[in-house]
């Protein structure tokens, strides 16, 4: 249904207004009485067989949505009824921020694809704490990064600021430094930076009486020999592992009309690349560490690819769009006759 009747209906409009809109619409279907029960009894594929332990946490299924999708930690409670085994919000920074200017967010439709430039919009970390303090039982990862006025020199600190404030209401850190849409970002993916970086939340995570898993989330558009960099930096700084891979700024064989537009392009073009990267770094590493795959999932066969790749978990952005909550159904169900 979703992909014959409501999709189309939603695809004539702004997709930002679009998702505003369905937030307030899954928040409102979730106030009537046993709405929310119901939605998750459709959706939710329950199974010890789905189970998996990553990085010390146990996840109730593998599938989970990426950050960008609730980056203010309004909707986790709701968005968990869909069948997803955890939810990543953010990405936060320590200050609100409005992002970028609008147009910011849109549709290759023929690609079946998205381009943004958000620009890290956020309410800042303190205020999605708040909701966070609500949580009943959903498993959350915190994806922290920079404000935009923070420069590169001093980004440890915005990443340091917002780690302490989330540490007890997240079960998982992605530190995010591969954005395209905040300038200069991408520098701190750099050897020394990023090492400078990781080194200062794990000195910070390991005070703690009960450390954290911290993952490094990364571009696809890395050489192989910035990849190798990366198993280096991990197995130095001893990190949790890897969510691979954020969007690209390569626009390679798209037809639709706005593949010229700046910023970010998740979707189906990104299914190959983001499948190479994960199989290379768990080749690589000889599975030295989790990744977390990402990027083209619009099927359960695309899911099983990265799975198969050396992926232990996966998350969906753009595929939850275009395909709907059923692919969550559809991953967990292939999933289950698999094993």
């Amino acid at each position: 249904m979703y992909r014959l009747l409501i999709r189309p209906i939603l695809f004539q409009f702004d997709p930002e207004k679009v998702h505003h809109f369905t937030f307030s619409l899954i928040r409102f279907l979730h106030k009537i009485p046993l709405v929310g029960s119901l939605i998750n009894s459709y959706y939710e594929v329950k199974s010890p067989k789905l189970e998996r332990e990553v990085f010390g946490l146990k996840f109730k299924n593998p599938v989970g949505l990426a950050a960008g999708f609730d980056k203010d930690a309004k909707l986790y409670q709701e968005l968990s009824n869909f069948g997803f085994g955890f939810i990543e919000i953010g990405t936060l920074t320590p200050k609100p921020q409005d992002g970028n200017p609008k147009k910011r967010l849109f549709r290759l439709q023929e690609d079946s694809a998205i381009i943004n430039r958000m620009g890290f919009n956020n309410g800042g970390v303190e205020e999605a704490i708040i909701r966070l303090k609500k949580n009943k039982g959903v498993l959350i990862g915190g994806n922290i990064g920079k404000n935009k006025v923070t420069p590169n020199e001093e980004a440890v600190n915005d990443y340091v600021i917002c780690f302490e404030a989330l540490f007890d209401y997240v079960d998982y850190f992605v530190v995010n430094v591969s954005s395209p849409n905040t300038p200069n970002l991408r520098e701190l993916q750099e050897k020394e930076p990023l090492k400078a970086l990781l080194n200062t939340l794990q000195n910070l995570n390991n005070s703690k009486g009960n450390p954290k898993p911290i993952l490094l989330k990364i571009a696809p558009d890395l050489t192989n020999e910035q990849l190798l960099d990366i198993i280096e930096i991990v197995n130095e700084t001893k990190i949790a592992g890897v969510i691979a891979t954020n969007t690209t700024i390569s626009r390679d064989g798209l037809s639709s009309e706005n593949k010229s537009e700046m910023g970010g392009l998740s979707g189906k073009p990104l299914t190959n690349r983001s499948t190479e990267v994960i199989r290379f770094l768990s080749e690589k590493s000889n599975k030295s560490f989790p990744i977390i795959g990402v990027g083209g999932i619009h099927s359960a066969k695309d899911a099983l690819e990265k799975l198969e790749a050396g992926a232990s978990l996966i998350q969906l952005y753009t595929g939850f769009i275009y395909e709907g909550p059923k692919l969550i159904k559809e991953i967990n169900t292939m999933l289950l006759k698999k094993n």
